[in-house]
């Protein structure tokens, strides 16, 4: 490719940006007033996943650390969400305090402490972590979340906390997990349900809010002098450790921070189910953001995105098939192929090249 051409295509994609994100925004915005509830729902579960693989992708992409146990922190916020909303705002008395907004405070309460949860864990798990590297690394990430799942699913905490005489051994509520309900909400005098399977207008909102939050810090830590620092580890960890870089405190605070923004994804996630199950720390889940990430493009900071989007609604277009969804992890699989072995950078990377092969034609 010509140094024009390439001269073009980086004012063609500071551009693009600017009219793609104006034009992404006014369709989020406008979705849920034409989509129905079903696909407005889906679409709320879509950003919520593209939060949670671009902070795995922070790890990954950036970082260069492959991580099996991302679901682990999940887990932490989901049961942290759970027992808010069941157990800490009645004891406080939140309804006599806020009146008709106390579900709204009881979703930020939720919310911020599912984060702190997540990111807590984070700090130890991450701190043995990244004492390995490449595939040693990934094995105790995987080992980390499936210990984190036989806790959540024998409720081993319940017991533990039954032991020294403190409620009755169901913290977790084992393989049956924890379920709970998001009601009415009164709002300055505007009445509505915060998660209604019918009419989730109103939680995909507030998903588009945390979504745009969320990308936006992601997007500052990436673009910040700590992103480059995360950028040269991944390229070569030798080289940066000679530079005086601290590759391990590096790798360690990507961890945390990937951790907390996974939280922030999980109580979304658990807030839109109204409950969690022991499942959502196992390592399958776990494999989900991978999957997104690989299909989308790791080396690119909208790829996760894309891949959420493509995974999702592809998945979607396989259920409208009894056939089809009969295999759908055949389908998945052959998908998969064709992005490792046909595009350069995920979907992401083919959407990019593209655009090359048609600006060498029009050179």
């Amino acid at each position: 490719m010509s140094y024009g051409v390439r001269e073009r295509l980086f004012a063609d994609d500071n551009r693009t940006q600017v009219v793609g994100l104006s034009l992404g925004a006014v369709v989020l915005l406008v979705a849920p007033f034409v989509l129905g509830g079903f696909q407005t729902s889906l679409l709320a579960r879509t950003l919520i996943l593209a939060v949670w693989a671009t902070a795995f992708n922070l790890l990954y992409g950036y970082t260069g650390l492959l991580s099996f146990g991302h679901a682990m922190f999940v887990a932490a916020s989901g049961y942290t969400v759970a027992k808010v909303v069941q157990q800490v705002a009645p004891a406080l008395g939140i309804g006599n305090v806020f009146g008709g907004a106390a579900l709204m405070v009881v979703w930020i309460i939720g919310l911020v402490l599912g984060t702190i949860a997540a990111g807590l864990l984070a700090v130890f798990i991450g701190y043995l972590s990244v004492q390995l590297e490449e595939i040693y690394f990934a094995m105790i990430t995987l080992s980390f979340s499936m210990a984190i799942y036989v806790i959540v699913n024998q409720d081993i905490i319940g017991s533990v906390l039954a032991a020294v005489g403190i409620g009755g051994g169901t913290f977790t509520n084992g393989s049956d997990g924890l379920t709970f309900r998001l009601g009415e909400v009164n709002l300055f005098g505007l009445e509505f349900r915060l998660v209604d399977i019918a009419d989730p207008v109103a939680f995909y909102l507030l998903t588009l809010l945390v979504f745009a939050v969320a990308m936006y810090a992601l997007y500052r830590i990436v673009k910040s002098p700590f992103g480059t620092t995360c950028q040269a580890i991944r390229e070569n960890p030798e080289r940066a450790r000679a530079l005086g870089i601290d590759t391990q405190f590096h790798s360690w605070m990507t961890f945390i921070i990937s951790g907390a923004f996974s939280g922030l994804a999980g109580a979304m996630l658990v807030m839109l189910k109204t409950g969690i199950l022991p499942a959502d720390a196992f390592w399958t889940s776990s494999a989900q953001p991978v999957v997104i990430t690989v299909i989308g493009g790791p080396y690119a900071f909208l790829g996760p995105v894309v891949g959420a989007f493509v995974h999702e609604y592809l998945r979607w277009f396989i259920r409208q098939f009894p056939l089809l969804e009969e295999f759908w992890e055949f389908s998945f699989g052959f998908l998969l192929l064709i992005v490792v072995l046909f595009f350069d950078n995920g979907a992401y990377g083919g959407i990019r090249r593209l655009r090359e092969m048609i600006a060498e034609r029009r050179e």
